[in-house]
């Protein structure tokens, strides 16, 4: 098992890339599911939850091309022939963002069966609105043995009012609903850029959506989409996460190909805290020479504070002075990382959903454990800043949504190394 080997103390000086975002890339791949037509997508990270989408697309019957050399961020999804609607437990179970084929096989094929997601490191993420808009679009339901199968002649438009605001949930009816017949309002619609930046590539494939980025969208259905291709927009939890690496320790760093308009929470908590930024209107440059102060901080839907970057605003606040307080309102049980930062040397202490970190205090190196994917990225940052040479456990979990993290780490100064490949190589065939 892959582990990365820090050693602190330097200041990231230079430009860094930005990848494309996980979180938009993925339901992008599953409208391919949408049509017959091949669906090109440029900018795709090269991360592990693409290659799992890859392998359950391709599990369905789809052809994937993930390009390689000069195209390798760039994938060709051609789903003519669906033969298998069905999404297993064996893929299922590693990416909880596969549910977003439910909505797009059942419109397309009539019939899907997905897996139910199971259990998750940083609290439940029950797809339950899914199902109940599937419904009130006209889908019967059933679930048994761990599975949802949902069948329909052909989706009908409603109006669906989501009880509480769901990225996933408003992607995945948002797909159902282009194939559907009549009008559909999606109500309390989640507003991400990456619920846009999907609705954008609907509409170049023939959908008629309109409101993506709004609580109320609206989409009138139509019998058949097309294909198209479309570039992916850039990451912003990565960008966020290499802010914060250059302001921790005390860089000059240019955060290049991000969209800093995606970036406003992200922006207005650092200069809280005391961080100088700088944007254009593709990048930032953080500047790490002032002190830090404490600030509070929520996280919200957006476009408040993210969830994906509290582990490492966290990070960031043991460097600050004073005491900060950090509420974490999306998932119940996302603070695992702060008890792998007290062993580094941070004061942390955790009540229910609130956080208080008292800083500045110095951090030493340490053996860690990673136990999900922004946990990950709050480590790396700890990492960064400790005195000596930190060893971070179940570094895959990393490998999930950052590209060669440790490579643009190494590129800008850092002194980080991996243990182990993150995919091993196939043995050279025995000669004769």
């Amino acid at each position: 098992m892959d582990k990365l080997i820090i050693r602190g103390g330097e200041p990231l000086l230079g430009t860094v890339h930005i990848s494309g975002a996980k979180n938009a890339a993925l339901p992008c791949m599953a409208a391919a599911l949408l049509t017959d037509e091949p669906v090109i997508l440029e900018n795709i990270p090269q991360v592990r939850d693409i290659q799992t989408t890859r392998n359950l697309l391709a599990a369905m019957g789809a052809e994937v091309e993930l390009g390689y050399g000069r195209a390798h961020h760039r994938t060709t999804i051609h789903c003519k022939n669906l033969a298998s609607p069905e999404a297993s437990y064996e893929l299922v179970k590693t990416m909880r963002a596969s549910t977003l084929v439910l909505g797009p096989l059942v419109a397309r094929c009539g019939r899907a069966r997905v897996s139910l997601p199971g259990g998750c490191a940083i609290g439940s993420r029950p797809i339950d609105l899914h199902i109940k808009g599937l419904e009130q679009l006209g889908a019967k339901i059933t679930q048994d043995h761990g599975y949802v199968e949902a069948t329909a002649d052909r989706l009908k438009g409603a109006e669906i009012v989501f009880d509480k605001i769901t990225v996933t949930g408003t992607e995945d009816l948002l797909m159902a609903a282009t194939l559907a017949e009549g009008e559909t309002i999606l109500q309390n619609a989640a507003r991400e850029p990456e619920v846009a930046d999907l609705a954008a590539l609907l509409n170049k494939m023939g959908a008629k959506i309109e409101g993506a980025g709004t609580a109320t969208i609206r989409i009138k259905g139509v019998s058949k989409l097309k294909g198209a291709k479309h570039r992916v927009i850039p990451d912003r939890i990565e960008a966020g996460t290499f802010l914060i690496a250059g302001a921790m320790t005390g860089g000059d760093l240019n955060i290049a190909g991000c969209d800093p308009a995606h970036l406003g929470a992200i922006l207005g908590k650092l200069k809280e805290v005391g961080v100088k930024t700088k944007s254009t209107a593709d990048s930032v440059r953080v500047m790490g020479d002032n002190p830090f102060i404490a600030a509070d901080m929520s996280t919200e839907e957006y476009p408040g504070f993210p969830t994906d970057m509290q582990a490492q605003f966290m990070a960031l606040a043991t460097q600050a002075e004073g005491a900060s307080v950090i509420t974490e309102n999306i998932f119940e049980n996302r603070f695992m990382h702060a008890q792998e930062l007290v062993r580094m040397g941070a004061n942390i202490k955790i009540e229910g959903r609130r956080a208080v970190v008292r800083g500045k205090t110095p951090l030493s190196a340490a053996a860690v454990l990673a136990s999900d994917l922004r946990a990950s990225a709050s480590l790396v940052l700890a990492a960064l800043v400790a005195d000596g040479e930190t060893i971070i456990d179940r570094v895959y979990h990393i490998d999930r949504g950052y590209e060669n993290i440790e490579e643009k780490l190494r590129a800008v100064g850092a002194q980080i190394k991996r243990i182990g490949e993150m995919f091993p190589k196939k043995a050279a065939p025995a000669r004769a």
